[in-house]
């Protein structure tokens, strides 16, 4: 079967596209690509014959900034960056978050602004489309461009480290060989460019933004469910809501709640208990549309990194020039992955609270007899799961703390600020697997209460869904199941 194929245009890549080759589809560089990189390497080229310095180009990089080096060093300086510069701590990134950087690079190059060798470009691709994938650390990036990590990228590139090519883990020259694909001879400026990009970071920003929206969606449906758990008043999703309010992700959030409830017991309002509901229900549209709202500055934020022209020093084609610039730094992104975890936490915060109404519910009910004349009490497996999500969101809570402002000065001062990007979209990769937790917990405790119901009610059409798809998962586990088993299964289920 032939896999399918992204190309990299000058139109911007989207997020889905990274992911699709992160996924395993092949790529290919058109020629209006093509023609921008060998147009910016021109200037490069340009440069290289004439006495103006440039950093990493005919100088040293860090505190060597301003030392000059002789010109029959400068390929030579080249390789010596990548052996000097690789570094990390932790397991190394899966092949698919590795294939992520790798395109999210190439992208970079094919924006013109890095002044790569076409070969560079070239190899990247065939790397790709080969399978072959470097072995990078996952941790070891400040955020002012993932130096040490793409530097593992680049060695690969030349016949040095290890790569996994088809499941083995191979030298870097062996990979190469196996794939047909010959190595990379830098040029001068090409090793600094593999290198000096953000690529790690926008290539797991784009998995947590998807997962993310995944999550959003689920959350009103949970919601929902909750709502006609409790019987809950559904005024809180009217359209008026958000149109008196119009933050696009409280709209969105409305719409979402109407379309889970519809044509539900709940939907026109008269099964409701009470004129309106504690808090952590009469804020449905108002948190999780924060959350929203805050999702699409974080995917705007990786769209905008993931086609910008960050390298420096910076080619400008039109002027015929590099410029020396910081576009390494993402701090739009660091800043906006803060913010998200901080609204994950909030959809997180009024899930755990919705669970003691469902709790109270549920006991309230027993207690007074209403649960199904002539069978056994519920289960109730989703409670037993209660005191684990208090535990949960504790965790979360703490992970919304700001990631942006700890990084201490770098070399010799002169690195003196960093974004801390990659720790802020790391800690939200597992806020978003906190939140999941949290949420599958609140699905299996409101079937829970809507089990003692003397008379099933007729659920909304998603919410029904959303609980038959909990059920199900739970009871594919057989009669000797745990909750701690169920769980799993639920939030497998639903967050796949």
């Amino acid at each position: 079967m032939t896999p399918p194929l992204v190309r990299i245009t000058e139109t911007p890549l989207s997020i889905e596209e990274l992911l699709a080759v992160a996924d395993g589809a092949d790529v290919e560089l058109d020629d209006d690509a093509r023609a921008t990189i060998a147009a910016s390497r021109g200037v490069v080229d340009r440069m290289l014959e004439g006495e103006e310095p440039v950093y990493g180009l005919n100088t040293g990089v860090g505190h060597m900034k301003d030392v000059r080096l002789p010109i029959e060093e400068l390929r030579s300086a080249q390789e010596t960056l990548l052996m000097t510069h690789a570094g990390g701590t932790g397991e190394s990134l899966s092949t698919e978050r590795v294939r992520a950087a790798m395109a999210a690079r190439l992208n970079g190059i094919a924006r013109g602004g890095s002044g790569a060798s076409p070969r560079v470009a070239d190899v990247l691709v065939a790397m790709l489309n080969a399978g072959v994938h470097p072995i990078v650390p996952s941790r070891g990036s400040v955020g002012t461009g993932d130096l040490g990590q793409l530097a593992f990228v680049g060695q690969v590139a030349i016949g040095r480290a290890r790569a996994e090519l088809l499941g083995e883990i191979l030298a870097g020259a062996e990979a190469l060989r196996r794939a047909g694909i010959d190595r990379l001879r830098l040029e001068p400026k090409d090793g600094l460019t593999i290198m000096s990009s953000n690529a790690v970071a926008i290539g797991d920003a784009a998995f947590a933004v998807s997962r993310a929206e995944r999550a959003a969606a689920r959350a009103e449906e949970i919601g929902a469910l909750s709502l006609e758990a409790v019987h809950g008043n559904p005024s809180i999703a009217r359209r008026v809501v958000g149109d008196a309010k119009p933050f696009p992700g409280q709209i969105a959030s409305c719409e979402a709640l109407r379309a889970a409830l519809d044509g539900g017991f709940l939907a026109d309002g008269g099964a409701a208990r009470s004129v309106q509901d504690p808090l952590s229900f009469r804020v449905i549209p108002q948190v999780h549309g924060a959350f929203r709202d805050a999702l699409t500055a974080a995917r705007r934020a990786v769209e905008t990194e993931l086609n910008s022209r960050s390298d420096n020093p910076l080619v400008s084609i039109e002027d015929d020039s590099m410029v020396h610039n910081g576009n390494f730094h993402p701090l739009v992104m660091g800043i906006a992955f803060d913010q998200l975890r901080t609204a994950i936490a909030h959809v997180g915060q009024i899930s755990e609270r919705r669970m003691s109404h469902l709790w109270d519910a549920f006991f309230e009910r027993i207690g007074a007899g209403s649960s199904p004349p002539g069978r056994e009490p519920p289960e109730a497996i989703g409670l037993s799961m209660r005191y684990p999500a208090a535990a949960t969101f504790a965790e979360l809570k703490r992970s919304a703390t700001p990631a942006t402002l700890d990084v201490p000065p770098l070399d010799l001062g002169v690195e003196d600020h960093a974004t801390g990007a990659p720790l802020a979209v790391r800690m939200t990769w597992g806020a978003l697997g906190l939140l999941e937790e949290i949420l599958s917990i609140e699905v299996m405790m409101a079937n829970d209460v809507l089990a003692t119901e003397q008379e099933a009610p007729a659920l909304g059409r998603g919410t029904a869904t959303l609980a038959e798809s909990a059920r199900g998962a739970i009871d594919r586990l057989g009669d000797d199941r745990s909750p701690v088993e169920a769980q799993r299964a639920v939030a497998a289920e639903l967050f796949p």
